[in-house]
């Protein structure tokens, strides 16, 4: 039986109740953090682009600037994560920092972020369990078969403890690194590629800003790509009120998942890059039916053909336990909104949990319809799921975290050196110069994405989702902001919980 707590709050008299306590350790939290940012998919979906038509072989470069700047962040973020425990993560947070109102607005557009997630993997997992159906057995799949499959399964595991869905995706996690590690470990026994290691034409920061000298080229959007790769990363805090020891585990679980998710991606993009040759590597990834090379070449000339079939079941494998991990983080957010008491009705439905398994079942349950929705209309309007699905939902989901990202680093400085919370814990790098860079360098990202949105969006761009995108984003975010002024004017007591969760375990720690 769980630790099944129902607690009251006692200015609304509703019944509140909490997530399975002491669920899942450090490991099992990085687990489910890495997941999101589908090791395999970011480094073979997200390289071959970069390369070809962004910063070439600098792509590895652009990995490091990621990470420099991703750390910055995560410095903040986890300082925040050692006094204030919130499910909503960036909803609490920023609730906290930046005032209640700018915190509705960025609770629903987190929200929304991860629930389109979810939608978005479903489309790759579906294009590549297409691919390896008809690669294997000659066999083609509808894709709706696969993603109504990837959807229900989701759904099945959210429903139960949190720790095993921290197991299913531990298992397929630790094969992705596995056998990406193979690959790059092939090309350092070899002592490199026909240029040896390519340091220079690979790891330079300096590249990073340089574009591959092709037409239409842009380093821009390679940095945007190796940003992109991190998407997800940042779920650590959603899961502090499961963990063990919050204070302790959501602060080292969030340094590990962006720093160790950084130096894997420099090293097997570098190694790739360096075992195929800078510039074979920019040539093969100008074409799309040959830039997955850049990755298989190696791996097939060092082990064989059976390893390439290896590699397209994990990227079956991956992309599931990616959406997966969507999926756990969209039902956390709507539980999280659904409980604080802003209404009765939604406290009672996805604000509860399951009273034997503590999981968060009822959103779950909201998450998979709201999936279900998406999946369809996708499908009943004729659109690939590869290049309308995945891409589109991507986008509109990153355009979405990247601008809570920054809101949330600056949120960080404003709770310690404004707000004055916590004094001891005020750091001039810690708490202020660090979120301020990390923040001033996500707003850059944003910026990368406006101008290289028809590149990213590729075949996708003349859609009417992709014209709606950046209008979804601000209207979303408005009418956040205007069902917290709402609230403030027509009830008080219910502002007051905006971002704050009412548990013991819950409540900004000293």
């Amino acid at each position: 039986m769980t630790d099944h707590v129902v607690t009251r709050d006692e200015d609304t008299g509703d019944s509140i109740q909490r997530l399975k306590r002491n669920a899942v350790g450090t490991v099992g939290v990085i687990f489910m953090a890495v997941a999101t940012a589908a090791p395999i998919t970011a480094m073979v979906g997200n390289v071959p682009i970069a390369v070809g038509f962004g910063n070439g072989s600098h792509a590895p470069a652009g990995y490091i600037v990621a990470t420099v700047v991703l750390g910055l962040f995560a410095i903040g973020y986890a300082t925040m994560a050692k006094h204030i425990t919130a499910t909503g993560a960036f909803y609490g947070y920023i609730s906290h920092g930046l005032g209640r109102i700018i915190g509705m607005a960025s609770g629903l557009l987190i929200t929304m972020a991860y629930i389109v997630f979810e939608a978005s993997l479903i489309g790759i997992f579906s294009f590549f369990f297409q691919n390896l159906f008809k690669s294997q057995f000659d066999v083609s799949v509808p894709w709706l078969a696969p993603a109504l499959l990837m959807m229900v399964l989701n759904c099945i595991l959210t429903y139960f403890d949190v720790n095993l869905t921290a197991k299913v995706l531990g298992v397929f996690l630790v094969t992705e690194i596995v056998m990406l590690s193979l690959g790059a470990l092939a090309v350092v026994v070899k002592g490199g590629g026909p240029d040896g290691f390519a340091v220079a034409e690979t790891l330079n920061p300096v590249g990073a800003f340089t574009p591959a000298a092709v037409a239409g080229a842009s380093a821009g959007l390679g940095l945007f790509f190796a940003f992109w790769s991190w998407v997800g990363f940042e779920s650590t805090a959603m899961y502090g009120e499961e963990s063990k020891d919050p204070k302790r585990i959501i602060p080292r679980a969030t340094m590990i998942s962006v720093l160790g998710v950084g130096l894997f991606y420099v090293f097997v993009s570098w190694m790739a890059i360096a075992g195929t040759g800078p510039q074979r590597a920019v040539d093969l990834a100008q074409n799309a039916d040959t830039s997955s090379e850049i990755f298989f070449g190696t791996v097939r000339s060092t082990y064989g053909e059976w390893a390439i079939t290896l590699f397209n079941i994990l990227l079956v494998t991956g992309s599931f336990a990616c959406g997966m991990a969507f999926h756990n983080c969209a039902s956390r957010y709507l539980y999280a909104m659904g409980r604080e008491g802003l209404s009765g009705g939604l406290q009672k439905t996805i604000g509860a949990t399951h009273p034997t398994h503590g999981s968060p079942h009822i959103a779950s349950f909201v998450q998979t319809g709201i999936a279900l929705v998406l999946i369809l209309a996708f499908y009943f309007a004729g659109m690939d799921p590869y290049i309308h699905m995945y891409t589109l939902l991507a986008i509109l989901g990153t355009m979405a975290i990247l601008v809570v990202q920054s809101l949330c680093a600056f949120a960080v400085v404003a709770y310690f050196h404004f707000h004055k919370n916590h004094p001891s814990s005020a750091h001039w790098f810690k708490t202020f110069l660090a979120p301020l860079l990390g923040g001033i360098g996500m707003l850059y990202v944003v910026y990368l994405l406006w101008v290289h949105k028809d590149a990213a969006a590729g075949a996708a761009s003349g859609t009417l989702l992709f014209q709606l995108t950046p209008w979804i984003v601000v209207g979303l975010f408005v009418l956040g902001a205007a069902m917290a002024l709402y609230f403030k004017l027509r009830d008080p007591r219910r502002y007051e919980l905006i971002g704050r969760i009412v548990y013991e375990d819950n409540v900004v720690r000293d």
